[in-house]
């Protein structure tokens, strides 16, 4: 039985909406919005059993804490952890980013671009605060998963805590440091089988609905020529086979009835986003899904790439994984546990799929370069399949396909990703595998069948 861990940033503090940076400093403490996003936060945990919640003892991931247990029925026993502690920049803390980036501009570009070789001076030292978070997180998910294994748990931690618990969970390195977004009260769901090193899956990230916003949590962006833009990564809606769990792969499976309730749901969600373009795989199921969202947004024309395709399982496709365990003895097992050690009979291995992904996206982003800039950064809509957006979500975080599990992407669910410097810059990823607009749940009630 997996042990579910269902991650929370504090809710928006007074430090926060005066761009202060806060670190350890223990002086800021949550405004009005702050607690009220709390409560919400509480609603969209209703109907959860949760075994423990423990949280940072900074004011501002306590009193978030505490807003949310008081708001649970029944309320959760609540721990402190040093360990869910922010980040350590105690030369910054108090100080105004805008004051920082005048007094330290090459400190503060080392920082926003090379966090991992980021250093600062301390009585005792040289402190990396980045590696130095990482080891914390390291030493925090030792000691949880081994004391709840099976359970439910929920954590109130800070930004940059928060984003170390998720890279080491999924073995993402520290000069990814500022590619995880973490929005105040955002909501993250982690799956792990057993301790830290072992299979981990992130079912969703930072996400928001429950906030009553769009969903789409935005990045702060710098303007300029260099800014890049976002796109939004869809899965198809559900086929048959995706309930049956039937391989299709590259056979052009539609979707059923609940697949197109689903994309008609996605477009509904999407439909005040202005999309500026949108590529889809040509195969049935991803192009209806991302007609469907375009139904809202009238005169924009669809490209479709045969590099989106979903992987090609060969002579598995069509098959349940009964017959092919009969068929091909301990391949099975192996696809489960060094999935790109496999090359499917008759079809592709995941480097092949990885490397025609990337390809795709590259030239998307290319061509979305060549579009007229405006007022804001261009969006795309990019619709695919399981193996390609989770190959994707490798990339973009630096993962090879020996991680492509650790992702997790239901039918209809909506990932999004921009880059604020520029598209030649490492990307964000602003939220993954929103699916609140399917469910009402934070949960991923999709539809778990094969690829």
């Amino acid at each position: 039985m997996a042990t579910r861990v269902i991650l929370i940033r504090h809710g928006q503090s007074n430090f926060n909406t005066r761009r202060i940076v806060q670190g350890r400093c223990d002086q800021s403490v949550l405004t009005d919005l702050g607690r009220d996003q709390a409560k919400q936060v509480a609603i969209a945990l209703q109907g959860l059993a949760i075994d423990a919640f423990y949280c940072s003892p900074l004011q501002r991931a306590r009193q978030t804490a505490e807003t949310i247990c008081q708001h649970l029925d029944p309320q959760p026993a609540l721990s402190t952890s040093d360990l869910l502690k922010e980040v350590d920049l105690r030369l910054w803390e108090g100080m105004a980013v805008s004051d920082i980036k005048a007094q330290n501009p090459e400190a503060y570009d080392l920082w926003k671009h090379r966090p991992h070789e980021f250093a600062m001076t301390l009585p005792e030292g040289q402190h990396f605060p980045v590696l130095a978070l990482h080891a914390q997180a390291r030493e925090f998910w030792q000691t949880l998963l081994a004391s709840h294994a099976g359970q439910t748990i929920a954590l109130v931690g800070h930004n940059g805590i928060n984003r170390c618990l998720i890279s080491t969970a999924l073995g993402i390195s520290p000069d990814r440091y500022h590619g995880l977004l973490q929005s105040n009260c955002g909501i993250s769901v982690l799956n792990f089988a057993g301790g830290l090193g072992e299979a981990v899956q992130l079912e969703s990230m930072n996400l928001t609905a429950h906030l009553g916003a769009l969903g789409i949590p935005s990045v702060p962006q710098p303007g300029g020529d260099d800014r890049g833009p976002q796109l939004l990564l869809v899965r198809h809606g559900e086929t048959e086979w995706n309930r049956q769990g039937r391989f299709q792969g590259q056979i052009d499976v539609p979707l059923n009835e609940n697949g197109h309730a689903q994309a008609a749901k996605v477009g509904d969600f999407l439909q005040n986003v202005a999309i500026d373009f949108a590529f889809s795989s040509p195969m049935a199921r991803p192009k209806a899904t991302a007609e469907a969202i375009l139904a809202h947004h009238p005169g924009l024309e669809l490209g479709l790439l045969d590099d989106l395709k979903e992987i090609s399982h060969g002579l598995w496709e069509g098959k349940y994984e009964s017959e092919i365990e009969g068929a091909y003895p301990g391949l099975l097992q192996q696809w489960q546990a060094h999935p790109e050690t496999v090359q499917m009979p008759e079809g592709e291995n995941l480097q092949q799929v990885f490397d025609r992904a990337e390809r795709a996206w590259t030239g998307m982003l290319e061509q979305a370069s060549q579009l007229p800039a405006g007022d804001r950064p261009l969006t795309g809509l990019v619709v695919a399949h399981d193996a390609v957006n989770k190959a994707l979500l490798c990339q973009l975080t630096g993962l090879g396909p020996e991680s492509i599990w650790r992702f997790k992407q239901g039918n209809g669910g909506v990932t999004a990703i921009c880059y604020p410097n520029g598209r030649d810059s490492l990307p964000v990823l602003q939220a993954m595998n929103i699916t609140h607009h399917l469910s009402g749940t934070i949960l991923d009630k999709t539809a778990a069948g094969a690829l």
